[in-house]
């Protein structure tokens, strides 16, 4: 029997096609239950800002400590890289979880991704471990905010770039006067001009609907800093030397295009919040968008972003070791299988429901959802159920992180009634599991047509006209 199965607890509310599961909300209650050792982590970006996050660890004479801690903080650390962001990692606590904790890092398949990704392609260097003798010696906590979006002068364009679709709204004044979805390949695509080809399709459509075009705000996965791509899985298909003489510079590209007009683009996490906060008309918001893979983003209670990066996609949300793989980082439980078009994709076979294997994921997601919009399947039922289970409990684990009052769920997954389904198995769990949170957060959904174009039209309002000027 292995040391973290204490602590790896089964939830109340079983997901009905995943008995396995063992929510990360759940786990890191129970070990911080017997945890009696307190230490701090400060997470260091490049632009100086860091973020403290102080938890307990086993003392060393606790019998599970040996394999219980690392596994803990580790878990912890990938969570708050994922979704604050950092390069440096300050660890104020026992010096043996700081030597862990690097030996991850530099030894492991999973740990090495994270320092290639977010170390050294966003921050520009690899991750670092710093052990920290005293709480003084960690650098102080600062933070940067700053206002996103809100602007709707004049005749705008917002695009959408999904896994598996590409959306494209043409706006003015704040109103708005087509929408488009197009499917579209781009994963595995080797060659930059597909997805140059692509968006400038897309934006030639909208521009049709406009007398003049003043501006252009885009969404895409990934991370992005002054509109260059520092790391997005849209280009994941094309070798590094192609990325780094096209893509990078690709939406610098496309505004030359447009005779460079005030052209932004940033994280569809940050533009899920942003078209979150402006639909409800509140903030101390979590957006999330189920697609292709996970978005999220936040809002905090001044209206504004932070520099965080809000990956959740990455983030660990079932800390059953045995818990399946994300594709791309090879590491286990982590949100991509669990919040997208990815859960629906595993999830079928064990709801019973025949299709071919070979089928891609948005295919499938269509004949789960013809099959309960048609008849009500009560197998597509359970996947719904199944997936709304594991959103109750990942909320609670983000609420660990974020402080939020309100939850915006959208995306394709969402879509139709199987949405409707997802959120009542959330607050079933919530009300089960967590009373104070369920009394705490509001969920909200967009209507049908900003479920799927809602972040497209919130796009548009990214750049500043004045930018001109």
């Amino acid at each position: 029997m292995s040391s973290l199965d204490r602590f790896l607890i089964a939830p109340r509310c079983v997901p009905v096609l995943d008995p396995q599961f063992r929510p990360a909300s759940l786990a890191t209650r129970a070990f911080a239950a017997e945890a009696t050792v307190p230490i701090t982590l400060g997470l260091e970006q490049a632009d100086g800002s860091v973020f403290h996050h102080t938890m307990s660890v086993l003392a060393a004479t606790h019998p599970d400590a040996a394999e219980a801690n690392p596994f803990f903080v580790e878990r912890l650390v990938k969570f708050l890289l994922w979704a604050y962001g950092g390069w440096r990692i300050h660890v104020a606590g026992p010096v043996e979880l700081a030597d862990a904790l690097r030996r991850h890092y530099t030894d492991t398949a999973t740990g090495r991704f994270d320092s290639e990704i977010i170390g050294q392609r966003i921050y520009d260097r690899p991750i670092e471990v710093v052990h920290a003798p005293t709480l003084a010696d960690l650098p102080a906590p600062r933070s940067v905010t700053a206002p996103l979006g809100r602007h709707w002068e004049g005749c705008r364009i917002g695009f959408d770039l999904g896994g598996s679709d590409r959306k494209v709204a043409a706006v003015i004044d704040g109103r708005c006067v087509f929408s488009e979805e197009t499917v579209w390949d781009p994963y595995f695509q080797p060659d930059p001009q597909y997805h140059f080809d692509g968006v400038m399709d897309s934006l030639r459509k909208a521009a049709a609907h406009l007398p003049r075009v003043d501006a252009i705000g885009g969404s895409a996965a990934g991370v992005y800093v002054n509109n260059r791509v520092k790391v997005a899985s849209l280009f994941r298909g094309v070798p590094p030397d192609l990325f780094n003489s096209r893509v990078k510079d690709l939406f610098l590209e496309l505004r030359r295009e447009w005779k460079g007009i005030p052209f932004d683009v940033v994280n569809d996490g940050e533009v899920t919040a942003l078209a979150a906060s402006m639909s409800l008309g509140v903030d101390s918001v979590l957006g999330i968008a189920m697609g292709t893979s996970t978005a999220a983003g936040f809002v905090t209670a001044d209206g504004n972003i932070t520099s965080w990066l809000n990956e959740l996609a990455f983030n660990p949300a079932d800390y059953n070791p045995a818990a399946p793989r994300d594709e791309w980082s090879g590491d286990f439980g982590v949100g991509s299988q669990y919040f997208s078009q990815q859960a629906i994709g595993r999830l079928i076979g064990p709801a019973g429901i025949e299709c071919d294997p070979k089928l891609p994921l948005p295919e499938k997601l269509k004949l789960v959802q013809s099959l309960i919009k048609e008849n009500g399947d009560v197998r597509a039922a359970r996947i719904y159920d199944t997936i709304g289970t594991y959103l109750g409990y990942g909320l609670a684990h983000d609420a660990d992180f974020y402080a939020f009052e309100h939850v915006l769920v959208l995306g394709r997954v969402t879509t139709g009634v199987g949405g409707d389904i997802i959120l009542d198995a959330a607050r079933r769990v919530l009300k089960a599991e967590f009373p104070a949170l369920f009394e705490r957060v509001r969920f909200h959904t967009p209507d049908e047509h900003d479920k799927r174009h809602g972040q497209a039209v919130a796009a548009a309002s990214l750049p500043v006209l004045s930018a001109l000027l």
